[in-house]
């Protein structure tokens, strides 16, 4: 008895390590969608005078396009101009028109993170005082309407594609190798390539206008689809193409040739389809690894290999669950499928078990929020319904694999002997049954004969066509018993298959986990598209701060043309004074040249003087931080008034000026 029973603690703990695998892996697919950390002028500030140039920072870099950026002032009108410029690291910029009246302009952005989703979003600021807008802010999302729609259907598809095509291969050469006679099982794993296949092509196709315009029309602009090859996703898209091609051979040798040879040249068939099975697999599983969340943040050389190993140990067990499902219903009469491949699959199950508790582990310590992101955040709220799917999955395999063990032992139990009798019984049965038959048709006949003796002499004609007739209807007739002989025992096979209450049991269990994991799935989807909730309380935390530090006392920014009259000696230098209050203050100092690139210049000083209360100059010597970037703390301003705030530029050892210019500080 306890022998029994500890297996199936064993199993139950097994189990529920992957649930928490599966758990924290739903970290995993959504490494960091970029974020908005920082923006200038900053969300819902003031400023005096109208600044040159709008510049937002992200949590990570981001792909731009032409529009990415864009300046609408009051009216809606655009007064950006230039495309849209990386100035330093995840900080990007774009040029403003001059002489801008005062009033609320809106900046929007729109642009691809590096774990290939798009963001956007949209805030305002006012120059001179707030006014009002014609332009609306809501609504700002990217990847929406029945383009995002449709992009994450195909998402989901490939998803599923790809489990049914790998778990079911697999489940046929690693578990129940007669089965790659099995029709279902064919039409189920081809099925899965050709889900795959579809929404591959269907993902290349909408790519551009899911992280573009959105609109439909624009699914099949051929400019766009040369502009997405040029992507890592594109380039991922297009090397998934290929590898199913590769697969396609895999699935005709392994349903063709394979299904065909003896056993011993299938073990060493076997062989060469597991290494190559391996290695498309591997491959497919790489293009989502290296184009999205696995190839950004950190620890990306060991989280790609990692996200490959997750991607296949669910192909492993859920797909293979599939396959199993379709042999248990499916599979004809003459070939069911036993209890070894059961256990086989159980074998194989339990590999994915521990791959999935390796791989969840990691990634959950590589992603994972805080515990208020399960309830802040969007993704932590999908997360909570995933782990009562989960758990739910968890409980029904566990009964399935109670099932599995009643029907090994139902087999093992019943004695060959027993078995041989009842076979015999059935035959002898049968053969009576066929006997019956023709003894009924011989008498019939016989009396027909004795009736049309007496009349032989007026049928001696017609004997010749008599005699061949009787043999072609008796032909027939054989042919038609012995079609419906074989319907006879095919139904009754089915019947004592389908009779055994363990295989009825397990039969309706594995559909159970098949439904559970079908929705486990959609789930998952949806959480690889969603932001994740560390990102999430990231960039909540850093809008709050810049709410924070507008309304305080406001940050003051002003800019500054300069030119030292040597050559290449123009350029704007821009002073950053925050909170812009009397007391301590930060400072930032940003030296561009007229196009809005970073200038490598020597040297830079900064002085505020107070005229009216005769205060100053203070002289203050930032520290260099980057290329056109200087920074000083604890700033110190004595008093409130107007401050005229002087820089100091030097373009080279003899030429230098000095900029000026008049603030209200504190």
């Amino acid at each position: 008895m306890t022998q029994t029973i500890a297996p199936r603690v064993r199993t139950l703990v097994l189990l529920l390590l992957a649930a928490t695998g599966l758990l924290f892996a739903g970290a995993g697919p959504v490494s960091a969608h970029a974020a908005v950390t920082g923006s200038a002028p900053q969300q819902g500030a003031v400023v005096d005078k109208a600044p040159t140039q709008v510049s937002l920072t992200f949590s990570e870099k981001v792909a731009l396009s032409d529009d990415s950026l864009r300046v609408l002032d009051p009216k809606g009108k655009r007064v950006d101009r230039g495309d849209p410029a990386n100035l330093t690291g995840t900080t990007y910029a774009v040029k403003l028109h001059g002489g801008l009246p005062d009033g609320t302009y809106t900046v929007a952005y729109q642009v691809v993170s590096e774990d290939s989703h798009p963001v956007a979003g949209a805030y305002t600021f006012s120059i001179g005082a707030p006014s009002q807008t014609t332009v609306s802010v809501s609504g700002q999302t990217a990847g929406g309407g029945v383009v995002g729609t449709l992009y994450g259907f195909g998402r989901y598809v490939s998803y599923a594609g790809f489990i049914v095509m790998v778990g079911g291969a697999a489940f046929v050469l690693a578990c129940w190798q007669r089965g790659a006679g099995v029709r279902a099982l064919q039409r189920l794993t081809v099925a899965g390539w050709l889900a795959l296949t579809a929404a591959t092509l269907a993902l290349l196709l909408l790519r551009g206008s899911y992280t573009g315009t959105g609109k439909v029309g624009d699914v099949f602009d051929l400019d766009l689809l040369g502009q997405v090859l040029q992507t890592k996703t594109g380039a991922a898209l297009v090397s998934r193409l290929l590898l199913l091609a590769a697969a396609a051979l895999f699935i005709a040798v392994l349903f063709g040739a394979y299904e065909k040879r003896e056993d011993e040249e299938k073990r060493d068939l076997t062989f060469g389809l597991a290494v190559g099975g391996v290695v498309v697999s591997a491959g497919l599983a790489a293009s989502w690894a290296m184009s999205e969340h696995a190839s950004t943040g950190l620890q990306a050389g060991i989280a790609m290999p990692v996200d490959i190993i997750h991607l296949l140990a669910v192909a492993g067990w859920l797909g293979g669950l599939a396959a199993l499902l379709v042999a248990l219903y499916r599979a004809p009469a003459d070939t069911p499928v036993d209890a070894s491949a059961v256990r086989r699959f159980s074998r194989l199950a339990f590999g994915s078990v521990l791959a999935l508790v390796a791989t969840g582990i990691y990634q959950s310590w590589r992603q994972l929020g805080s515990w208020t992101a399960f309830t802040d955040t969007r993704y932590g709220q999908l997360l909570l319904v995933k782990i009562g799917l989960v758990a739910v999955l968890v409980g029904i395999a566990w009964v399935s694999r109670r099932w599995t063990g009643r029907l090994a032992e139902a087999v093992v139990v019943k004695p060959r002997e027993q078995s041989a009798s009842v076979t015999d019984a059935e035959a002898d049965a049968d053969a009576d049954a066929d006997e019956k038959e023709p003894a009924r048709a011989g008498a019939s006949g016989s009396g027909s004969g004795s009736a049309s003796a007496g009349k032989g002499a007026a049928a001696s004609g017609k004997k010749g066509a008599a005699v061949s007739d009787k043999a072609d209807g008796e032909s027939e007739r054989a042919a038609q018993l012995a079609r419906q002989q074989a319907a006879i025992d095919t139904a009754r096979r089915k019947e004592r298959r389908d009779a055994d209450p363990n295989r009825f049991g397990l039969r309706r269990s594995v559909l159970a986990e098949a439904g559970v994991a079908v929705a486990l799935l959609a789930v998952t989807t949806m959480l690889t598209s969603t932001e994740p909730g560390r990102t999430e309380e990231e960039a909540k935390a850093a809008t709050s701060a810049s709410a924070a530090d507008a309304s305080s006392a406001g940050a003051l920014t002003l800019d500054m043309s300069f030119d030292t009259g040597g050559e290449d000696g123009k350029g704007v230098v821009r002073v950053d004074l925050d909170p812009a209050r009397v007391g301590g203050n930060e400072m930032h100092v940003y030296v561009q040249r007229p196009n809005g690139r970073a200038f490598d210049i020597p040297e830079v000083k900064v002085a505020f003087t107070l005229e009216s209360q005769d205060i100053g100059p203070l002289p203050v010597v930032p520290d260099h931080i980057t290329t056109g970037h200087w920074s000083a703390n604890g700033v110190q301003i004595p008093m409130a008034g107007e401050w005229k705030v002087s820089v100091t530029v030097r373009t080279s050892d003899i030429d230098q000026t000095t900029v000026s210019k008049n603030a209200q500080i504190g």
